[in-house]
């Protein structure tokens, strides 16, 4: 079982693992994703695929700490959060709404499924592999 307060600080986590980019804190995200190769991310597109920390933080310097890159606003809608009976593990879904200007020209995505799944690991949570997606419906 966790406590209110270590539920919140997980919540915050996943509000962090994109709100970082509106400050460019970049220590924050690395603090909270796990520095090991088996870190993952999938994107809706399969070139974007992130495996292990160093191909996420090679991302972060080639890209969102990049001048050209500046984040606007995001919200994560219907969170769902869910804790291993153990206490150290987690797994949440969300929608996302992620916007951001590339030289000044908007882009982002607007009701993207995001899941993840957290550890606690040395004492401390941190997300090891996320997933985001959109429906494609015919």
């Amino acid at each position: 079982m966790v406590s209110e307060t270590e539920r919140l600080e997980v919540v915050k986590i996943i509000h962090d693992a994109i709100g970082w980019a509106l400050t460019k804190d970049v220590d924050r995200l690395f603090s909270i994703v796990g520095r090991v190769e088996d870190f993952f991310i999938y994107h809706p597109d399969s070139k974007s695929t992130i495996v292990g920390f160093d191909a996420f933080k090679a991302l972060g310097e080639r890209v969102w700490m990049r001048d050209e890159f500046r984040a606007t606003d995001f919200a994560v809608k219907d969170l769902r959060l869910t804790f291993a009976e153990l206490g150290n593990a987690a797994w949440y879904s969300c929608f996302l709404d992620d916007h951001a200007e590339w030289n000044g020209k908007p882009t982002g995505w607007d009701n993207c499924r995001w899941t993840g799944t957290l550890e606690k690991r040395a004492g401390q949570w941190v997300i090891v592999q996320m997933h985001f997606s959109f429906a494609k419906d015919d």
